[in-house]
């Protein structure tokens, strides 16, 4: 009975030893396993993986499934890389390829206008100052936005004075303010923020510029600036058309524009720009609107690097 107990016993130990080892031999497995995968995801993280890399022999099935998985996504960012940089060279090909012809352009109607012309030949003359002028800029904001998407020009935010941003941005809307006599109001602020001020100054302009262009005449817009602890808060509001509810989350899509401002001049492309350049230095816009009762455009810029 006694000899019985003694080989139950030992039965139980080599049966509690064997199990220990499985686990610590399966935890190894599952360490060594997920060491594998942490690798191939930094790997990829960084724009080295490949492939061959890994031997997929003594991979269990679901690294194996990272791998065509890890693989599939490195073509996939190197192709859209590919894409972009095409994109790119095209559009600063157009660019290149078209600045001398518009310059052009616009020089010889400006010499036109400087004549005694007829009205409809001047009329004449004037749109097509304005047609080189909307397709002058148009191909700029796309050179801009590409640029900026594909990271060939980086914004380079530091500590700077938020009135001279604003001033600066004001300066470039206020022709066209006074031609539609739209007072424009900002108090004078002493806040510091961290953006890139040339960058920023066109961000703030397109905006402002917007509030410009669908304010009515007579109308006004009023610019206000708030410190918090780790944003400075931009407020520009115009009591101008105001943006229908289902419309406030489209308005920064490249080239959209609302249909109840089709017949206005613009391209759709100033808010897209505005933001991308916002998002870049670490801010963020709001848009509070409603229609025919104005907008206010928040502009949140980091108070700190």
């Amino acid at each position: 009975m006694t000899t019985l107990l003694y080989i139950c016993i030992g039965i139980a130990v080599v049966a509690v030893c064997t199990a220990v080892c499985a686990i610590m031999l399966y935890r190894r497995s599952i360490q060594k396993t997920m060491k594998t995968i942490e690798n191939m995801l930094d790997a990829a993280i960084n724009g080295s993986f490949s492939e061959d890399v890994f031997d997929e022999s003594v991979l269990s099935s679901i690294e194996a499934k990272f791998v065509r998985f890890l693989s599939i996504c490195s073509v996939s960012s190197k192709n859209l890389l590919a894409e972009k940089n095409k994109i790119n060279e095209l559009i600063s090909d157009i660019s290149h390829q078209t600045k001398t012809p518009l310059a052009n352009i616009l020089l010889y109607s400006q010499l036109l206008s400087e004549y005694e012309l007829s009205q409809d030949t001047s009329t004449c003359v004037k749109a097509l100052s304005a047609q080189a002028e909307k397709l002058n800029f148009l191909i700029q904001a796309l050179l801009k936005t590409s640029r900026l998407e594909t990271g060939i020009i980086t914004v380079a935010p530091r500590r700077e004075s938020v009135q001279k941003l604003l001033h600066s941005a004001k300066e470039q809307i206020m022709p066209k303010a006074d031609g539609k006599g739209i007072s424009v109001v900002m108090e004078n602020t002493t806040i510091y923020a961290c953006f890139d001020l040339k960058w920023t100054s066109e961000a703030v302009h397109n905006i402002m510029d917007n509030a410009v262009k669908y304010t009515e005449t007579g109308g006004s817009i009023i610019i206000n600036v708030i410190a918090y602890d780790l944003f400075c808060r931009i407020d520009i509001t115009d009591n101008g058309i105001g943006i229908a509810e289902e419309e406030k989350s489209r308005i920064f899509m490249r080239f959209y524009r609302s249909p109840t401002v089709n017949s206005q001049e613009g391209i759709g492309i100033g808010l897209f720009l505005a933001r991308k350049i916002i998002v870049a230095e670490g801010g963020y816009i709001k848009v509070q609107s409603r229609c025919r009762s104005g907008s206010t455009f928040s502009i949140f810029l980091p108070m700190d690097k």
